[in-house]
């Protein structure tokens, strides 16, 4: 029996593009996609006056150590900290029992964690943006990160149909093989800033153009990545993947796949760009 892989292309240049049974209007996971709301969070911060780029990270959580990480290096994953918390991650589930008490043991301790002196070299860590949101929260006099999603970003850019906590009848999960659905990752506890927000593919397109196109809010947060002057990111998560990119031109994608793999998606996304650009990198 083939296993069914749901999939949603969102291009300017056509209607959206949709099989085995996805939708623009259902919730999917985005996995570290989240990572691009989170950065913007953080410079709308900034941009406010509510916290610094430069700040050290025990400024707001006077538990970590000096280490000497700032908040923009757990932005742009130069913090030296590793790319997941420490010990065994079940596969099945593996962040259910990453909540916030055990990031703040963590914190405690970040100065055996990391693995090399800040500033000096990226390496993506999932564990950097869960630290990065507990500081945002903080910072922000424990606000809920959900609430400064919305206040930061999905507010001022008019974007609805992005959250933690989305109505089950409104989710949309990977189908198993027979007939029943795969239960989705629980992501919600202290790795939310890092990849749990579920977004409907049209919501997630609006913040790519809105984000990335038509510049909103300002320069592009330091958590997207770039190859020239493409800005994308993508994620994955259990049985979710997601790429999405903009450039300077007008040309962006969302693909969003379930039961596919990231490295399938990732390419479905360049090759419809190449597609609908007068320039993308190799």
């Amino acid at each position: 029996m083939r296993l069914r892989v749901p999939t949603c292309v969102l291009t300017p240049a056509g209607p959206p593009a949709l099989a085995d049974g996805h939708a623009v209007d259902r919730y999917v996971q985005i996995g570290s996609l989240t990572k691009a709301v989170t950065g913007t969070v953080l410079t709308r911060m900034a941009a406010a006056g509510a916290l610094s780029l430069d700040d050290p990270l025990e400024r707001w959580l006077p538990e970590a150590p000096a280490t000497g990480i700032t908040l923009l290096q757990l932005a742009r994953h130069t913090s030296g900290l590793p790319r997941l918390p420490p010990g065994a991650l079940p596969p099945r589930d593996p962040y259910a029992a990453f909540d916030r008490p055990a990031l703040h043991a963590l914190v405690r301790r970040l100065d055996t964690l990391v693995t090399r002196p800040p500033g000096q070299e990226e390496e993506y860590s999932n564990l950097g943006y869960a630290v990065l949101g507990a500081a945002l929260t903080a910072a922000a006099s424990g606000a809920s990160y959900e609430e400064l999603v919305t206040e930061h970003v999905l507010r001022p850019l008019d974007v609805t149909e992005v959250g933690a906590h989305p109505a089950p009848e409104r989710r949309l999960l990977a189908p198993g093989r027979f007939g029943g659905t795969r239960r989705p990752w629980t992501m919600d506890g202290a790795i939310l800033p890092a990849g749990g927000l579920w977004a409907t593919p049209r919501a997630t397109a609006d913040l790519v153009v809105r984000l990335l196109v038509e510049r909103r809010l300002g320069d592009p947060a330091p958590s997207w990545q770039t190859a020239g002057p493409l800005h994308w990111h993508n994620g994955a998560v259990g049985r979710a993947s997601v790429f999405a990119g903009a450039l300077p031109d007008g040309a962006w994608v969302v693909v969003h796949r379930l039961n596919g793999d990231t490295d399938t998606t990732d390419r479905m996304g360049i090759a419809a760009l190449k597609r609908d650009a007068r320039r993308v990198p190799e």
